[in-house]
């Protein structure tokens, strides 16, 4: 019996050790480094059947004189060819550096009205590719202004990098910059305000919502609205929760049948306070955008003049006259 029990002993030992012996010879445990691509029988791929993902072109920096001389600084794939495209048209083409910065100086000055800029990109392995962005420079008839240069993307909000005239910054931190909107009634309203702050829109003494400055001071709402005009009151908030600062703006949600946009067009309608810029994006509908002016005409002045005359830039000389005769027959908004 105890010849058994010894025998039983040196057994359990010896399947002991060997599993301590096999578990030394086991792999280091590999970190998750994330899902694997397959192929789609369960077989993961190599990772260079892996598509690597390519960088849109860019607008970084956009500069245009009041004589209508535009200065471009962007980024793109390395190496990769560069198309600035106006109005659909190619008109100046340079090839991104090293470390994918590129500067595109438009020799010829933009024609007075509206003009859209796009990037378009051919990488070096023939692969061609759109920026999702789209710059619109709007130059002015009247000597002095500056070009409002506006940077717009797919369902974000528009950026003002360039205005006409500077706000007076005596008037306050608070402003309202822009409104987008689509046919639907989706609207998107942005401006700037101290940072991370408080922000909240009242359209005709109605909530419309809230939200919050982030750390440069810039603020975007997106809500949905009727058709129809209205007065919009944007409130900044201070540290305590009350009123700090308080600006009051018009703003009409126009219906689709008021602005008739042909394809690629883009419509802008200057007034005294506001400007409507009005554009037909491919794959997204009509869409509009409202750019304020300056401060002075915010603070508390309901009674702001709206748009009047249309311009539109026509592709050629017969539809500009064609344009110019629908013009008329829209007469003038009070």
């Amino acid at each position: 019996m105890r010849d058994t029990v010894i025998a039983f002993i040196v057994i359990v030992i010896m399947v002991i050790a060997a599993l301590v012996y096999w578990q030394s010879k086991k792999e280091p445990d590999v970190p998750d480094e994330g899902p694997v691509v397959t192929d789609g029988s369960g077989t993961p791929e190599s990772e260079e059947a892996a598509p690597e993902a390519v960088a849109l072109p860019r607008f970084d920096i956009i500069r245009v004189t009041r004589e209508g001389y535009a200065t471009i600084a962007g980024e793109a794939e390395p190496g990769a060819s560069v198309e600035l495209l106006a109005n659909g048209e190619v008109i100046e083409t340079v090839t991104a550096e090293r470390d994918g910065n590129f500067v595109i100086i438009v020799e010829d000055a933009l024609a007075q009205g509206a003009v859209e800029f796009k990037l378009r990109m051919t990488t070096p392995d023939g692969m061609v590719v759109t920026g999702a962005e789209t710059i619109i420079v709007y130059v002015p008839e009247r000597d002095g202004d500056l070009p409002v240069v506006l940077r717009t993307t797919p369902g974000g909000a528009t950026e003002i990098l360039q205005r006409a005239t500077d706000p007076d910054p005596a008037l306050g931190p608070l402003t309202i910059d822009t409104i987008d909107y689509d046919a639907a009634g989706n609207a998107i309203f942005s401006g700037r305000a101290e940072p991370d702050s408080v922000v909240q829109i009242f359209a005709n003494n109605n909530p419309v919502g809230e939200t919050t400055s982030d750390g440069a001071g810039r603020w975007t709402l997106s809500t949905t609205i009727p058709p129809g005009r209205y007065t919009l009151l944007i409130v900044q908030l201070g540290e305590d929760g009350a009123p700090k600062y308080a600006i009051e703006v018009p703003f009409e949600q126009a219906r689709p049948e008021n602005i008739v946009l042909k394809d690629g067009a883009v419509i802008v309608q200057p007034g005294n306070s506001l400007w409507v810029i009005a554009r037909k994006v491919y794959g997204e509908g009509e869409q509009y955008t409202i750019i304020y002016g300056a401060n002075a005409d915010q603070i508390r002045d309901p009674d702001l003049i709206y748009p009047g005359q249309v311009f539109q830039l026509p592709e050629d000389e017969d539809e500009e006259e064609e344009d110019t005769s629908e013009e008329a027959q829209m007469g003038k908004r009070g």
